[in-house]
């Protein structure tokens, strides 16, 4: 089975900013783009993005899953990033129009489409060092995934540094440099320490993994940092705390220490995960401080982080009530 994001669908829809205005979006072969090699993302990375899912029901029908969370999440990257302002209605519609558009391919649960709506900088000037893109690029690509657990949810190790994943007023940015820039410590981590992810911890604060929120379940509560602006504000994040209070659970949104998560997941019964699109909800096992392991509860993935992606799951699957308004039909 082809690796998860390398299949896409074989066109993309686009609009490009010029003039002070976006152009109408049209369907392109998705191996399209022509971009100046003075291009202000390549230079100055002002890029962007975000990823979505879309999922086929038992009844056939395609749906959706928290499409306005992610077009206004890339609107305030965009922003964020002073890349010209995204047109958040003209954005829904492209995507509406091209999962519609490759209906077909959207692969029954456990799979699904994955969509990956991208707006880039484009304007041709290599002396705009401290100055935004006037011209950019928004295109929507779709890549068909099957099952992320396809070889059973084996709980991760993650080393825990006390370093920041990206700058601190970036954090909130869902941009390509902060990915990036956590690269080196994630290879540094799996050569020394055969670690999974890294567990960014500035000055012993728990923030956020390379690619994912961190969630510490002790009990019937969850404990996660609060938002601010240093770490991303996931959707599938805010999804699982509202699926723990819709069960009864305690959803503690504060500052969490190196020392309180050490000790609370030494615990019997403790449980800690990473919350995500790609995987929904990813179990933690044990954690590295300092040269030491320490594992999680029992070390093995732990009935509650299961019993929330399933939850997650059952909605966007269709096999459980959409409470909240979460899906939106495409076809």
């Amino acid at each position: 089975m082809a690796a998860f994001g390398t299949v896409f669908v074989p066109e993309m829809v686009i609009s490009r900013y010029e003039q002070s205005g976006w152009s109408q979006p049209q369907m392109v072969p998705v191996d399209s783009i022509r971009l100046h090699p003075g291009a202000h993302v390549l230079h100055y990375s002002s890029t962007c993005f975000e990823g979505l899912k879309a999922f086929r029901h038992a009844d056939g029908g395609i749906y959706v899953f928290r499409m306005d969370r992610n077009v206004n999440r890339l609107q305030q990257s965009s922003e964020l990033l002073s890349l010209p302002k995204v047109d958040g209605a003209m954005l829904s519609r492209m995507i509406l129009d091209i999962v519609k558009h490759y209906a077909a391919d959207v692969p029954t649960p456990p799979g699904s489409m994955y969509i990956r709506p991208t707006h880039i900088g484009t304007e041709a000037s290599i002396g705009k060092a401290a100055a935004p893109s006037l011209e950019s690029m928004l295109y929507v690509l779709l890549s068909p995934v099957g099952d992320y657990f396809a070889g059973g949810a084996k709980p991760l190790r993650l080393l825990l540094e006390d370093n920041a994943r990206c700058a601190a007023h970036m954090g909130m940015v869902k941009s390509g440099g902060n990915y990036a820039s956590a690269l080196q410590p994630i290879m540094k981590a799996r050569a020394a320490v055969q670690a999974d992810q890294v567990l960014f911890c500035p000055n012993g604060d728990v923030q956020e993994t390379g690619a994912a929120n961190f969630l510490l379940i002790d009990g019937n509560e969850i404990i996660t940092k609060a938002l601010d602006s240093s770490f991303l504000h996931g959707v599938t994040r805010d999804s699982i705390l509202t699926l723990a209070r819709d069960r009864g659970m305690k959803v503690s949104e504060r500052e969490l220490t190196v020392d309180e998560l050490l000790e609370r997941a030494a615990k019997p019964g403790a449980e800690a995960a990473l919350s995500g699109t790609a995987a929904v909800l990813t179990p933690v096992g044990t954690l590295i401080h300092n040269g030491k392991e320490y594992q999680v509860g029992s070390g093995e993935a732990g009935s509650t982080t299961n019993a929330l992606r399933q939850a997650l799951n059952d909605i966007q699957w269709g096999k459980a009530e959409d409470k909240h308004g979460w899906l939106t039909k495409v076809c």
